[in-house]
Formats: structure tokens, C-alpha cells, sequence
């Protein structure tokens, strides 16, 4: 690999990105949003009143530390040509990371797997051309709809980031140049298949919100859709049109101050699309502090002595975030809708998902007891349904136990 680009040619006289002008505004907005998000996450583990849920929301927000930081290392490094290319890759396993566990954490508001088909089996699935359910018209939701739902997820979670490596070892090979459409080059290839990905995760997201939408009401899922989706998808886009724009040369490549040397393909793109997202991930900081409030999960239960707040150390802290990040879940999870053993199992929680917490503010209770589903036919009784039984480790070392249920054949017609 040959860095293109040295840190003795500047380019601050030949882009806006490099002023100091440009460099203050995307580094206030970066540490602004990351400040504003920090506080959030750090909200969420001292009031971790409700780890099944919060887990899922503190792994979403620390979306936008990691967008923004990454996003202004870019711009720091913006006189090495490849650079960026290093620290998107993180960026994208994150973003795969992040739409898997938006959707869990909408699993977990409705009860888990099992209450959800409890409320949906057996409706028709409305044909719709706007949401893109017209191919599934006749059809009506079982379990194979959630497992859809699921498996758009998750596969996206394994393309990018295994695409992402691919990335750097074409990189690493001179085979990939941002922004270079050409057969030869490994970019039209990676694109490809990014954007046939990204698609499917995003009509399983659209699916599975419309067919829960009513479910979902209580817990104001249109700002978390919204924003999640555009910090996601929105960016993704936008780099998208950039990398286009580049390629119809509206925009064009920039000679270093000295006049010695010039800006390879996509690095320009590349750096005015880490700019905006230096900026948007401010306002993204603050919508997500109003979609999710910490106020929902600071009850009675969590205050202490002087009716402020629960008493907890740093120790306590610590120990809830490192059970947050852990991504073991993920893996249980791609192996329950992948593996062809477990294709027609419903999932149900023995404990649900309230553990004694109760929600204040706008989110109303729903209630998670699992019930079995019911048939569509009772004229005769069909053999006890086979179940297995999983045990996994909570935060506090003690063994939880969920079951796993075959669903009805009906589920399937």
C-alpha cells in the first residue's frame, strides 16, 4: 500500500474542510454531541433500573460518539489519502451493530418474540405499494414474517463488517479507491452489495414497524424510527450522492498547497461527507435525548435517601456498561434465526422483560407475561408442543432461562 499523500503537503488554502474555520465548527459540534450523549449513557447505567431494556438503548446511543470521533479523526487526517478508509470501517461495523439492536430493543418494549405473535398471528398483511408490502398480498403474519424481520437484521450485522475488512485488505492491495467506478476496481463491487444489504435491513425494519405500529404506540416509536433511521440510512445516502457527485466531477479533485500533488478519488467526497456528519451528529445527540428519556426508568424504586437518586459507585457503573457491550447475545440470536434447527420456534422469556420496574412519563406499561398461542383450529387437540430450554448468565452471574416453543404448523399455512 502506498500512502498517496504526506502530512508536508497541506491542503489548507485549497478546501474549506481544512481552514481552521472548517476544523472549529466540526470539532465543536463533535464534542458538543459526544458530551451531550455521554451524560445520556451515563443517565441510563446510574438509573439501570431496567437492564433488558436499557442495554439496548445505551449500545444505540453510543452510535454517536463513535460517528463523531470517527468522523473527525477523517478530517484530521484528511492529508493522508487512505486513512479514512481505516476508521470508516469501524464506523460500519458499529451502524450493523446498532440496527440489530433497534430492532431487539423494540422486541423487548412488546414482550419478546412469543407475545408478539401472541397480538399478530393469523391478521392479513395489508398490501401496501408505499411500504412495500404489495408482494406480500393474501399472505397473513406467522412466525416465518418475524423471522424475516429478524434475519434482514442480521444480515446485514455480518455483511458490513465483514465487508468492511474486505475494504481494508483491497486497500491494503491498491484494488479499492473510493469513488472509482471502474470494473477493475474493488469499490462498484463493495457498493453493490452494501446497498443490496442495506435495503433488505431496511424493508425488514419498515415491515416489522408497521405490522407492530399500534403495539408500539405506547412507547412513541416514530422519533426512535426516525432518527435512528436517519442517522443510519440518511448518512449512508448521503456518502452515496457525495461518491456520484465526485464521479460526475461536481466535485473535484483539490491540489495541495505547494501545487505538488493532488487528491486521489473519493478523498474529497469522502471528507466533505465526515464534515456533515461532524454536524448532524449534534442534532442527532439531542434527538435522541428526547427519544429516549431517561426519565422513564427513574422511579420510586431508584431513589435513595434524599429523593434524588439511587446511590451507585463507579465500580457499579463499569459493571453495567461492560454487561451492555457485551455482544455475546448477538451471537445466540443469529444462531436461533439462521440455523435451520430452530427455523420454526418461537421464542418466550420465563421472566419477561419488567423485572419490578415501573415506567413513568409517556411510556405506558404493556403487559409481557407470555402466553402460548393460540390455534386457528380447535376441532383436535394437538400433541404438547417440544420446547427447548436455554440458559444464559445475567449481570449478576445467576443463570436465566428462556424456552424456546415450535410454533404451530398453522403458523406456516
Amino acid at each position: 500500500m502506498s500512502m498517496n499523500i504526506t502530512k508536508d503537503h497541506t491542503f489548507v488554502h485549497s478546501t474549506f474542510l481544512q481552514t481552521a474555520t472548517g476544523k472549529g465548527i466540526a470539532g465543536a459540534c463533535v464534542w458538543a454531541a459526544i458530551f451531550i450523549t455521554c451524560h445520556q449513557i451515563y443517565q441510563y447505567l446510574r438509573y439501570y433500573t431496567n437492564p433488558a431494556e436499557q442495554r439496548w438503548i445505551v449500545r444505540i446511543l453510543f452510535i454517536v460518539p463513535v460517528y463523531a470521533f470517527e468522523s473527525w479523526l477523517s478530517l484530521l487526517f484528511f492529508s493522508y489519502d487512505n486513512y479514512y478508509v481505516y476508521f470508516n470501517a469501524v464506523r460500519d461495523c458499529y451502524e450493523a451493530f446498532v440496527i440489530y439492536n433497534f430492532l431487539s430493543l423494540c422486541y423487548e418494549y412488546l414482550g419478546g418474540e412469543g407475545n408478539i405473535m401472541t397480538e399478530i398471528r393469523g391478521k392479513p398483511i395489508k398490501s401496501d405499494w408505499a411500504t412495500g408490502s404489495f408482494c406480500l398480498v393474501g399472505q397473513s403474519y406467522n412466525i416465518g414474517f418475524l423471522r424475516f424481520c429478524k434475519q434482514g437484521t442480521l444480515q446485514f450485522c455480518i455483511i458490513k463488517p465483514l465487508m468492511s475488512f474486505i475494504v481494508i485488505i483491497l486497500q491494503f492491495s491498491n484494488l479499492y479507491h473510493d469513488g472509482d467506478w471502474s470494473p477493475a476496481d474493488g469499490y462498484i463491487y463493495t457498493m453493490i452489495i452494501y446497498n443490496l444489504s442495506i435495503s433488505v435491513a431496511l424493508y425488514a425494519l419498515f415491515l416489522f414497524y408497521f405490522a407492530t405500529k399500534d403495539l408500539l404506540r405506547p412507547y412513541d416509536p416514530v422519533l426512535k424510527f426516525f432518527t435512528i433511521k436517519s442517522v443510519i440510512f440518511l448518512s449512508y445516502w448521503q456518502g452515496f450522492l457525495l461518491a456520484i457527485l465526485e464521479k460526475m466531477e461536481l466535485i473535484t479533485p483539490i491540489t495541495s498547497d505547494d501545487g505538488v500533488t493532488q487528491t486521489k478519488s473519493g478523498t474529497v467526497s469522502a471528507g466533505y461527507q465526515n464534515f456533515l456528519i461532524c454536524i448532524e451528529m449534534f442534532f442527532a445527540s439531542i434527538a435522541l435525548r428526547y427519544a429516549f428519556p431517561i426519565s422513564v426508568y427513574i422511579g420510586q424504586n431508584c431513589q435513595g435517601a434524599d429523593g434524588v437518586g439511587r446511590s451507585v459507585t463507579m465500580q457499579s457503573i463499569s459493571s453495567s456498561l461492560r454487561e451492555t457491550m457485551n455482544p455475546r447475545d448477538i451471537m445466540t440470536d443469529a444462531i436461533h434465526n439462521f440455523h435451520p434447527q430452530y427455523q420454526q420456534y418461537t421464542q418466550y422469556s420465563s421472566n419477561g422483560n419488567k423485572q419490578g420496574h415501573t415506567r413513568n412519563g409517556s411510556y405506558e406499561g404493556v403487559e409481557t407475561e407470555p402466553a402460548p398461542p393460540s390455534t386457528a383450529h380447535t376441532a383436535k387437540p394437538k400433541p404438547a408442543q417440544p420446547t427447548l430450554k436455554v440458559t444464559t448468565q445475567n449481570k449478576n452471574g445467576k443463570d436465566t432461562e428462556k424456552t424456546l416453543l415450535l410454533s404451530s404448523e398453522d403458523e406456516f399455512q
